[in-house]
């Protein structure tokens, strides 16, 4: 008898929960996005004073109950409803996508510790109307992995770059963005003009107002300070600079600083100009005592072919030990910066990223 009223009890506790409940049925959701700014209030109704019906974060997920126009009304995973531009929100696959250029950022060499101004915006694509995830501070650094220049267009989501191609006119202004990593591995776009790259000022004063591009060290030397009281380490310094804004490349030219400890003073040992090089640059750290330190880059020859040169840094010398053609595709995390990838490739070749990849234990990376 137990038995049964047990199984009568089961079989109407579904019923009574569902009596039970208050307010209207759970709305059915039409879709899913995720929250593309570091902060976006929802709005109660969709208009300019609404009252804020709850405040989300980037990277959440949220449910779409409901489009009008580029209007979207949202749900949180707390229950919470409210209406957002439908432009500040990301798509499943621009949610993948930024993940894995976070992924691939993570493996790649950094082109050198870059500070800002004043507070700066992180963007998802480098458009200036995509949303931004994040904000820099003037006493954070970032890792600068990328770069690229892209014209002034309405932000169009989903698209590559945030914007159509096919309707920016020829004559558009273009702005010059860099892909910086943050602290906690994500990564995204910047304008470049608003970051600093952290070489020291009595080296960065020889920029000759071009942008610094990328900065390493190729080893330390003592200075004695004249009375002979104090001795401090001295970096010399391998830098890459840019005198063209909006160019296809993200270099022109190469200089190697040393310091001589006996003038007090740094002085180049080493520039090339008039080049068109790429990230990434490369500093290959001496694998053995007593070898030379050695640095990377890729870039075009007089005839226009992409070359792989690796120079070697002796001393106050500088010299190039080796040139190959370089076949891999010209890209920042996938996306296109400047050449089409050669179509005269032999199939065995390696490609840029597999042989990026392949080189890090060499590199030391």
């Amino acid at each position: 008898m137990l038995r049964r009223r047990l199984s009568f009890a089961a079989l109407l506790l579904p019923v009574w929960l569902a009596s039970c409940r208050t307010g209207p049925p759970r709305e059915k959701a039409i879709g899913e996005a995720f929250v593309g700014p570091a902060l976006l209030n929802l709005r109660a109704d969709l208009a300019a004073r609404a009252t804020v019906a709850a405040t989300v974060r980037h990277g959440e997920r949220l449910e779409i109950l409901e489009r009008r126009r580029r209007f979207v009304n949202v749900r949180t995973a707390e229950g919470k409803q409210g209406w957002t531009d439908g432009r500040m929100l990301l798509t499943p696959p621009q949610m993948a996508r930024l993940r894995k250029v976070a992924e691939r950022a993570a493996e790649l060499p950094s082109q050198g510790k870059a500070s800002v101004f004043d507070l700066l915006n992180v963007h998802t694509e480098p458009n200036r109307q995509s949303p931004s995830f994040y904000q820099i501070r003037e006493e954070e650094l970032v890792d600068v992995i990328g770069g690229k220049a892209t014209p002034r267009a309405p932000y169009v989501p989903g698209t590559p770059d945030g914007y159509d191609a096919s309707a920016v006119p020829a004559d558009a202004r273009q702005d010059d963005w860099q892909l910086v990593r943050l602290k906690d591995g994500r990564a995204g776009w910047v304008l470049a003009r608003m970051v600093l790259m952290t070489i020291p000022d009595e080296v960065a004063q020889y920029a000759e107002g071009h942008r610094i591009t990328s900065y390493f060290s190729l080893g330390k030397v003592k200075d004695t300070s004249r009375d002979k009281s104090a001795e401090t380490l001295r970096d010399h310094w391998l830098w890459t600079t840019i005198s063209t804004p909006h160019a296809g490349y993200h270099f022109d030219s190469l200089r190697v600083f040393v310091f001589n400890p006996w003038r007090h003073r740094y002085e180049t040992a080493y520039i090339e100009r008039n080049l068109k090089g790429y990230y990434p640059v490369v500093v290959e750290e001496p694998s053995t005592p007593g070898a030379l330190p050695r640095f990377t880059v890729v870039a075009e020859d007089k005839d226009g072919a992409l070359q792989r040169r690796v120079y070697e840094f002796h001393g106050f010398r500088v010299r190039i030990v080796s040139r190959e053609p370089y076949f891999g595709p010209l890209e920042s995390l996938g996306l296109p910066v400047a050449a089409e990838e050669s179509s005269s490739k032999p199939s065995q070749e390696p490609g840029f990223w597999e042989s990026l990849r392949k080189n890090m234990p060499r590199w030391g990376l």
